[in-house]
């Protein structure tokens, strides 16, 4: 069954989890959107899914059953992955490598994070020393056998690692990019002397060079696998006993979805899974406005994402991806995330006001939510400010408990600081502002580009709060917020197209390049994508190609991929030699200098195959005859800087196509509030985005 076939006349709900609550969104046959916000359940994040589930079948007077009956795409952001890595709670994980080799994990190519700091500790070990094992087996760079593989060794070594309880087994043998029979014959020995553990071969997680790359992606799979496969099994079960018989779709860190199923086999595709997906949708919006070039900010509770998209197409990054202080070699979105959020706890440590990476989340949370938290927020100094409405947080769902808010920030911060209540609480805004304003220029300026070159998509229930005075630090006049900025991770994956990834080994010098083993190359993967693609109900005729080629300059331990020239489906010498001369302009634009008189290697050959799905059209803006003045709510004392001011504020539900306002002004929709200063004009546009002109000129100071 094809897509266009599958997802007719029936709802479409996209869950993206994140840190503090489980965003849903679902769009319905005509194209109305509903938005919804639960608090997560992260000691097993399928119970928020299921319980958000429940309240969307309430909103439409349905009961479970039957809105699933209905229901023709759930698609799933995930931070299951990201969670383990973070709290290094994964599987019990052992590795086996060639003998000599089983240090490469903590030699790392000598790569430290902070390497002006002596004492800056090594990460987490996925596998302490004692449960990696060196097996005698030697292949050489050719893929030919310099030495057998020692089955009996091979066997001790399992059977160690099955005396320590491991959960799961990581195997990476010296190039079996080239040449997989050992790596095969060694996953036959695991079966047979331990039934039941998962298995991650190098060669089906990451099958090229360099050795550590392959080496850390291997481990990485094997640690967070048998919990992201758990939970997937564990979803997809209370999906299915709700009455949900479709295939439940993941969103993966290359910014395509696949069945939970295949996932759960390549477990580490879902890092990044939920921020991903915001970065999908963000591209939409780009192309809906015009803005092409510009940076998405989505500050949600507990964290804070950035990502620089040129062309409406976000950069994806093949090779030095770090994750949670592990290499992942392997495609992901190119964003920048660090602890910044509504839930980040602001203190004063030796004399300084600091805030965040540490984050309340959901349980206890802000003090604000009267669920027990003790420790001063974002979210409480945004209440304080006047800039949220306690009253209508989530569309009116929670009612926050301001009682304790003011004289906690009068005991932890102001009375440290010898600050006022409001001057304590903006300072709190102020910091975390410039604490994200600084993420901003690591991905822009850092990388060569001018961000006053680039629009600002914000969304997340915290980013418009927040991306007005971060807009005006870095000189960016344009802002865009979409009505469905609160849940706009959940909405891009709506929106995603199936993707699968695939690489080739080829290691060579340009010169002795065969374009007919390129060819051959190509045709592999585009059958093994087209199986794939095929398993998940994909027509042939629905999936594009794109071909690359990995290309570095000799003495390089990292390489560039280059989308490839191609006569059809083959490559022909003018082609490679066209694809050349693209490797020396793309270095030239990345790096900002090009060795054109040094002949380049090539490493790999890899494809991107994009299965298209049919995107939702959405109902998001209306025409209202009304003036803008019908839809101003009331009026509050809002902070800006030099003290409060009565501002207006507007509900955004009563805001129409083209109506047009001026800051200092506050806009609620449902599940975020949209913060005007003064001089800022926003205007809805019929896509149901605000376009926001941002004053450079902030009288406040």
């Amino acid at each position: 069954m094809s897509p266009a076939s599958q997802n007719k006349g029936g709802y479409r709900i996209g869950v993206d989890v994140g840190g503090t609550f489980t965003d849903l969104i679902l769009v319905t046959p005509e194209g109305e959107v509903r938005l919804l916000k639960t608090p997560s359940t992260l000691d097993d994040q399928s119970v928020g899914f299921m319980i958000g589930l429940d309240l969307l079948a309430a909103e439409l007077e349905l009961d479970t059953a039957t809105l699933l009956a209905r229901t023709d795409l759930i698609v799933h952001g995930t931070t299951t992955a990201d969670n383990t890595m973070i709290e290094m709670n994964g599987a019990l994980t052992g590795l086996l490598t060639t003998e000599g080799h089983r240090d490469e994990i903590d030699i790392r190519r000598g790569y430290k994070e902070e390497i002006w700091d002596p004492a800056y500790p090594p990460p987490t070990p996925i596998a302490p020393r004692r449960r990696r094992f060196g097996i005698p087996e030697r292949l050489d760079f050719r893929g030919e056998v310099v030495r057998e593989l020692d089955e009996q060794a091979t066997r001790a070594a399992i059977r160690r690692l099955r005396n320590q309880g491991v959960e799961s087994i990581a195997v990476c043998l010296l190039f079996s990019f080239i040449n997989a029979d050992h790596e095969k014959r060694v996953r036959t020995l695991i079966e047979e002397e331990f039934p039941g553990v998962r298995i991650s071969v190098s060669h089906e997680v990451m099958p090229t060079a360099p050795e550590f790359e392959r080496t850390s992606t291997t481990l990485v799979d094997a640690y967070v696998g048998p919990r992201v496969e758990k939970y997937l099994r564990s979803l997809e079960t209370a999906l299915r006993t709700a009455g949900y018989e479709r295939d439940l779709l993941i969103m993966q860190s290359n910014g395509g979805i696949m069945s939970a199923p295949l996932v759960a086999k390549r477990a580490i595709t879902a890092l990044g899974s939920g921020p991903t997906g915001g970065v999908m949708g963000a591209c939409a919006v780009g192309e809906q406005t015009g803005s092409k070039d510009f940076i998405a900010i989505d500050m949600g509770g507990t964290s804070y994402e950035v990502c620089l998209v040129r062309n409406a197409r976000p950069a994806i990054r093949s090779f030095w991806n770090w994750q949670h202080r592990y290499l992942v070699g392997l495609p992901m979105v190119e964003m920048h995330s660090i602890g910044a959020g509504g839930g980040s706890v602001a203190y004063v440590e030796a004399g300084a006001l600091k805030v965040g990476p540490r984050s309340a989340k959901a349980e206890p949370g802000p003090i604000c939510y009267g669920r027990g938290g003790k420790e001063v927020t974002v979210t409480d100094a945004n209440v304080v400010l006047g800039y949220i409405n306690p009253d209508s947080l989530c569309g009116g769902a929670f009612t926050l408990n301001t009682e304790h808010v003011r004289s906690a920030i009068d005991e932890q911060i102001g009375g440290p600081l010898q600050l006022e209540t409001a001057e304590a609480a903006y300072g709190v805004y102020r910091i975390v502002n410039a604490n994200m304003t600084n993420a901003i220029r690591r991905v822009s300026s850092q990388s060569g580009y001018d961000p006053r070159d680039f629009a600002l998509v914000v969304y997340g229930g915290n980013g418009p709060v927040h991306a007005g005075r971060q807009a005006e630090e870095l000189g960016i006049t344009r802002m865009i917020v979409p009505k469905t900025s609160p849940a706009f991770s959940a909405l891009g994956l709506l929106i995603a197209d199936y993707v699968v990834d695939t690489v080739k080994s080829y290691i060579t010098p340009s010169h002795g390049a065969d374009v007919e083993r390129i060819t051959s190359l190509f045709a592999e993967m585009r059958v093994d994508a087209r199986a794939q693609l095929a398993a998940a109900g994909i027509d042939a005729g629905d999936v594009h190609y794109e071909h690359s080629l990995n290309l570095c300059y000799p003495g390089q331990t990292f390489d560039i991929s280059v989308p490839a020239v191609m006569s059809d489906d083959a490559m022909t010498d003018a082609d490679f030699a066209a694809t050349i001369e693209r490797f020396h302009d793309l270095h030239e634009e990345t790096h900002t200098y090009a060795a054109r008189d040094e002949e380049p290697v090539l490493r790999a050959a890899r494809l991107h195959a994009v299965g298209a799905t049919p995107k939702p059209t959405l109902n998001l803006a209306t025409r209202i005859d009304s003036d803008v003045e019908a839809a101003l709510d009331h009026r509050r004392p809002v902070y800006f800087g030099a003290g409060y001011v009565d501002t207006p504020v507007y509900k955004g539900e009563r805001l129409g196509v083209g109506h047009e306002i001026t800051g200092p002004a506050v806009i609620e929709e449902p599940f975020t509030t949209i913060l005007l200063n003064p001089g800022d004009v926003a205007r809805l546009d019929e896509s149901g985005n605000y376009l926001i002109d941002v004053s450079t000129v902030n009288p406040a100071g």
